[in-house]
């Protein structure tokens, strides 16, 4: 859908939208527990950055019903944690859940082993541990992110709540333009309360399918109302925080203007009427103030992830209940609205970001298949597979060396499969072709989407840090189900 046809969506279609489990009214609109506008800042200070951290359980108020939902200290979103490369990262996690979890740090490339970003780790109930990594001084400054990796319990404690923005300061935010631009952190979470204000149980069509919620946040607000001057210029920072849900981004009348993906700059500017952020995918974007003053509606188009002959369409039901996943959203949802305020004097678009490196083209190739197999015994069991396997924690999936480029193929074997978006800790790779087409241009990631039968290639170096760590579909039931491989770095 282009963005001149969202003026033509009428007010009896907007109405219609509203009408749905899909919409918010108008007196619903707010803020969910403890939340704020703008995730709560905490700093590192003289090159350590250190807090406390606690998970939980809490019963929250909430459009005057109780909403219990995970969080960690409380608040929705989480804390907005700042580094610079070269700072010691002190976090001391106490786990006041009634489950085991553990910390990833989604996109950094940090040590994998010990007290770094170690997904085998394991926090009981009730216990604290303290991770203490430091950032290399080369580290990219950008947008990252941390929450729970707990085998088989994933899904279910990001989709409550727990996750958080991660950022690192440097070079990038010192480019003139940017440096000048407004900043504005943008947190996409899903939930899903019943009536007890609870998060409702999950059927086998939610595992499968990947659970989503009917409400929609932004920064732990609904439908909030965000400003940008006329003339300014707006630098839009953006995390999909949601454990199934893909958001195809457009902002009505006001292209974006792609500046980093995954936490690393482009070498310039791309312009792009949407945006789709699979789960995990965080990027930038700046945005021109340009318009007439008025009210401008940042819309969720609908996105296509596949797989419906699977789901028999249209809303799941499975087991006699009710599926919280919507298969066939056919109308845009209203997630923000953007309004003129003020005004600014005119600011340019940068019109170069930083270097990307060009990677040798390497000798060895690794295929990784993508698929789905379901069985009906006495109920239906599913898995989600890596290359004919699911998950094995004993087991090595792929051996690298040090200091090695490799190319992979990710190759989703499943003609009207689902999408999913693959995810390789510690490593940043590069996308080189989808279906043998080169990418229209070079950019780092650590989250790329593979659609039903696609190959995307990647290029990775495999630099710094030796040791075991993890690559696995970021539909985090996907994960939890089996969807997850273990690569081990030796010297």
């Amino acid at each position: 859908m282009k963005r001149r046809q969202f003026l033509l969506v009428s007010a009896a279609s907007m109405m219609a939208t509203t009408a749905t489990s899909w919409a918010i009214s108008k007196n619903q609109r707010g803020a969910l527990p403890n939340s704020s506008p703008t995730p709560k800042l905490i700093q590192s200070r003289d090159g350590l950055l250190e807090l406390n951290l606690e998970a939980s359980l809490s019963p929250l108020n909430f459009n005057a019903q109780q909403a219990y939902l995970m969080s960690y200290n409380r608040q929705l979103p989480a804390p907005r944690l700042e580094a610079k490369a070269g700072d010691t990262v002190r976090i001391h996690l106490t786990n006041h859940l009634q489950q085991p979890t553990n910390l990833h740090y989604h996109g950094l490339h940090v040590i994998p082993t010990g007290t770094g970003d170690n997904p085998f780790l394991s926090i009981p109930p009730q216990e604290q541990f303290t991770y203490e990594f430091t950032i290399p001084q080369n580290h990219p400054s950008g947008i990252f992110s941390y929450h729970p990796h707990h085998h088989h319990l994933v899904a279910e404690q990001v989709f409550n709540g727990l996750i958080g923005l991660f950022i690192v300061r440097g070079e990038f935010d010192t480019i003139p333009e940017i440096e000048a631009a407004k900043e504005e952190f943008l947190v996409f979470q899903d939930f899903a309360l019943d009536a007890g204000g609870h998060i409702q149980n999950t059927n086998q069509m939610d595992l499968m399918r990947g659970r989503e919620g009917n409400l929609l946040t932004v920064n732990g607000q609904i439908q909030p109302d965000l400003k940008i001057a006329r003339g300014g210029l707006l630098r839009l920072r953006l995390l999909n925080a949601s454990a199934s849900r893909f958001y195809r981004l457009s902002l009505e009348n006001h292209p974006f203007y792609l500046i980093a993906t995954d936490g690393r700059s482009l070498s310039e500017p791309v312009e792009s009427e949407e945006l789709l952020l699979a789960p995990g995918e965080r990027a930038e974007v700046l945005v021109k103030g340009e318009q007439e003053p008025g009210h401008y509606r940042l819309l969720n188009l609908p996105y296509d992830r596949g797989g419906m002959s699977m789901m028999g369409g249209g809303m799941g039901m499975m087991g006699g209940h009710h599926s919280m996943v919507n298969t066939n959203q056919s109308m845009p949802q209203v997630l923000a609205t953007f309004t003129y305020q003020g005004t600014s004097n005119p600011l340019p678009l940068p019109t170069k970001l930083m270097p990307v490196e060009s990677l040798a083209t390497p000798k060895k190739v690794r295929k990784i298949e993508l698929s789905m197999t379901m069985s009906m015994g006495m109920g239906m069991n599913m898995a989600f597979l890596f290359n004919g396997q699911e998950f094995d924690p004993n087991r090595i999936d792929a051996e690298v060396k040090l200091n090695s480029i490799e190319d992979w193929e990710l190759i989703n074997v499943d003609p009207d499969g689902m999408a999913h978006p693959f995810h390789l800790h510690i490593n940043p790779f590069q996308v080189i072709s989808r279906n043998g087409q080169p990418e229209p241009y070079r950019a780092w990631k650590d989250t790329i989407v593979v659609r039903g039968d696609e190959m995307v290639t990647i290029r990775i170096p495999f630099r710094d840090f030796t040791g075991k760590t993890v690559y696995h579909c970021h539909i985090l039931d996907h994960e939890d189900l089996g969807m997850m491989g273990i690569v081990n770095i030796t010297a």
